[in-house]
């Protein structure tokens, strides 16, 4: 059951990341007299700002840093209030893009978590350390996937999954001396209320290629679409972990935060196509063959930014959520079904297209990953 707790001080990284906005958003409402330290990149220090002051609820303040810099960039000063304060850290910077070199992955995922995790040591107040980690570190393995699981051997397609299989060693090594909890969210998509989507490149063009494609050219699915695609909107990962880090029962834990009976890739692409007045191809093609169909001339540039993607349409993963679905019991929060709101995600994802096509006067290619 969720705890009762004076007002907290929270740190957050990754701000203002796809997932971290939303999230802080929850938190500053529901915990209206605590407080947010925000670290935010340079770069994203003027949105960052500009994001924080529209909060409403609790207190904010924008820290320029980097999770790969000692100390996380911050001043001796910050750093001194922070480790003095701080009773939540929820850790979600990441390098996040299927495509993302082995450099930068391991720097962002592997070297920044063990400095966050460095310095939530020295955090004299910490009641839960918050790591997002994803589904995705169970590589290729197929079959069901139990949330107590990591290490299976598996073998991985890409930097990014190896190195957030990394990451979240050291944090589940670090909760022998910390309050740790992990959540493996599936493939994030956008808001279910308002179907919101502001991230169309890396784990998230996944979904989005579902959306579009029956829109643009009738891709044939690898493996006629028989695997399941579990995709969760990002207003249930944030109420869900939210209810989580609350309950004392979640130190400790390792929670999938997924649909908990995900639809075929193939169904949920005919009804997008349905919608969309197209057919689907009949034709089906092996797994195996999908990167080499894709590498045809005219769906080269289509899918050039999905390639890696596509892999996962056909996994045979089964991932459960026992733990998630426990302490969430009672609470209201629950991942709501696709069909429930794929309508409104793919009227956004329309009108972004057609607003985008209509700016630059050309029919453009809204998964193109160069141009979002």
């Amino acid at each position: 059951m969720a705890e009762t707790r004076d007002p907290g001080t929270y740190l957050v990284t990754g701000y203002p990341g796809f997932i971290g906005k939303r999230l802080v958003e929850h938190i500053a409402r529901n915990d209206a007299k605590g407080h947010l330290f925000l670290l935010a990149q340079p770069k994203f220090l003027e949105e960052a700002r500009a994001q924080a002051k529209r909060l409403k609820g609790a207190s904010a303040e924008v820290l320029s840093g980097d999770v790969t810099d000692l100390h996380l960039g911050l001043s001796g000063e910050e750093v001194a209030r922070v480790t003095e304060r701080v009773t939540d850290i929820f850790h979600l910077a990441a390098a996040s893009h299927f495509t993302v070199s082995r450099d930068t992955a391991t720097r962002v995922n592997v070297d920044g978590t063990r400095n966050v995790l460095e310095l939530a040591r020295e955090c004299t107040q910490l009641r839960r350390f918050n790591h997002f980690s994803t589904c995705h570190v169970a590589g290729d393995r197929v079959g069901i996937i139990a949330e107590d699981e990591l290490d299976r051997g598996q073998s991985f397609r890409n930097a990014y999954e190896e190195t957030k299989f990394q990451g979240e060693q050291l944090v589940a090594r670090a909760a022998a001396a910390l309050p740790v909890t992990i959540f493996r969210p599936s493939t994030v998509i956008g808001d279910s209320t308002t179907g919101e989507v502001d991230r169309f490149e890396g784990p998230y063009a996944l979904a989005i290629l579902l959306v579009m494609s029956p829109l643009v050219v009738p891709l044939p699915l690898p493996g006629g679409g028989a695997a399941p695609l579990n995709v969760v909107p990002v207003d249930f990962v944030v109420q869900a972990a939210w209810a989580i880090s609350r309950d004392a029962r979640g130190a400790g834990g390792t929670f999938h935060l997924v649909d908990p009976s995900p639809m075929s890739t193939g169904r949920v692409y005919e009804i997008i196509a349905e919608r969309s007045n197209k057919r689907v191809p009949r034709f089906k093609f092996p797994a195996l063959a999908a990167d080499v169909f894709l590498r045809l001339p005219f769906l080269d540039k289509l899918a050039r930014p999905q390639r890696a993607a596509l892999s996962y349409v056909s996994q045979m993963a089964f991932f459960t959520s026992h733990a998630t679905q426990e302490l969430l019991d009672r609470t209201g929060v629950r991942c709501p079904p696709l069909t429930s709101y794929l309508d409104r995600l793919v009227a956004y994802v329309r009108d972004v297209y057609q607003r985008r096509a209509e700016a630059r006067d050309e029919v453009e290619d809204p998964l193109d990953e160069a141009r979002s």
